[in-house]
């Protein structure tokens, strides 16, 4: 089976459930996952079996012979299609910088070239010997960017 035909066969009856398709596999034995996400909210079953049903009715299992998952992008997940990123828009955020370097922040703008992180980061000041929590807002190109997973925060003692 082939991506282009599932999503062009299958994005209306995920939009009818206020959703969108992250994502797409198909393996070499025909094993297809797809991946949803709400536009607000999250996903629950009721999405994953009305989009489950709309696969079933676009295609039949005995004539294409295949495995089918549907599943909603998980939290520890990278963002992978812009409007992950726009649902995200100020929330905390995890971005992970080609180089390494790991900054949790707040999404404050995304599009196709890249995002604007607002977070703090210590340093030193002139004048000072004491590193000091400052808060930078700041662009990173869509190359500069390895991946963006939400932060989750837990209050749990």
């Amino acid at each position: 089976m082939d991506k282009k035909a599932i999503t062009g066969k299958i994005e209306e009856a995920v939009a009818r459930r206020g959703c969108f398709l992250v994502d797409v596999t198909v393996s070499k034995g025909n094993e297809i996952v797809l991946t949803i996400e709400k536009d607000s909210g999250s996903v629950d079953l009721s999405d994953c079996a009305a989009v489950n049903d709309a696969f079933l009715a676009a295609f039949d299992k005995d004539v294409e012979d295949y495995a089918l998952t549907v599943t909603s992008a998980g939290l520890d997940q990278p963002f992978k299609v812009l409007r992950q990123y726009r649902k995200a828009l100020g929330t905390q955020v995890e971005v992970r910088l080609k180089g390494g370097q790991r900054l949790i922040g707040a999404l404050i703008r995304a599009d196709e070239e890249g995002i604007v992180l607002k977070y703090f980061r210590k340093e030193t000041l002139e004048g000072s010997k004491k590193k000091v929590s400052v808060e930078r807002e700041e662009a990173f190109s869509r190359e500069a960017v390895n991946s963006v997973v939400p932060h989750i925060v837990s209050n749990h003692k």
